[in-house]
């Protein structure tokens, strides 16, 4: 009997800290801290005992502007805090973090944290954090588009290899596995040029309560599944 395929990268969309609050009778801030010390705890978890090399997170979409003003300034300084207090930690665990999305909107010193992670954790080898920030997966597909035009590429040269590598990060490889927590059967946008062929698992649990028992459950579920693609 052939080895299972490795879980190389695994894409978490970390759905219901909201929801999770309001069951507990908190803020939808409160939800968001704690979800933001489960990427926290579960993040080294997957990278330190897992050995996965590559976690991409949905963080903040580019439809997630339309929340109310207060929870999205929430959100802007979360991201900040999350980025300035485990910097030394990501680093010392060689761990290279990446921020995916747009730029645009973004404040200075959300752009400040994203450009200070990214430049000191750049040469980093044990694990690569790409963190989906302002992103909109059908925005990134028009912005490679935009960038392929710019280049004066040729129409009948182009290849799937040539359009990846215009992609947000194109170092990053597809994704293996997609997990969906909080029951939504849906990608929402994520990632959708690297999940073509992505297998799909979706939790009944909102983030904040999902264990290392679940990503255990994830990464043994991966190892019975079959990837044909197409063949």
């Amino acid at each position: 009997m052939s080895e299972p395929t490795k879980l190389k990268h695994i894409g978490i969309i970390m759905d219901g800290n909201r929801r999770w609050a309001h069951s507990q009778g908190k803020k939808p801030q409160d939800g968001h801290l704690e979800g933001y010390k489960r990427l926290h705890d579960l993040g080294r978890y997957i990278f330190l005992e897992k050995k996965i090399p590559y976690l991409s997170v949905f963080a903040f979409s580019t439809e997630n502007w339309q929340r109310a003003e207060d929870e999205v300034g929430f959100l802007m300084k979360l991201v900040v805090k999350a980025l300035n207090d485990y910097l030394d930690e990501a680093h010392n665990d060689n761990i290279k973090i990446l921020a995916l999305g747009g730029r645009d909107k973004l404040s200075k010193e959300v752009l400040q944290a994203i450009e200070t992670a990214e430049a000191k954790t750049a040469g980093n080898t044990a694990g690569t954090l790409a963190i989906c920030f302002n992103y909109g997966g059908q925005q990134e597909i028009v912005d490679a588009t935009k960038k392929l035009l710019a280049s004066g590429a040729n129409p009948d040269s182009l290849t799937i290899d040539s359009f990846a590598d215009c992609l947000y990060h194109p170092e990053l490889p597809p994704l293996d596995m997609i997990v969906r927590t909080s029951g939504e059967q849906r990608l929402s946008g994520f990632m959708l040029w690297r999940s073509a062929y992505a297998e799909l698992l979706f939790v009944d649990k909102h983030w904040p309560e999902v264990t290392t028992a679940d990503i255990d459950f994830a990464v043994e579920e991966y190892s019975k599944r079959q990837r044909r693609y197409g063949k």
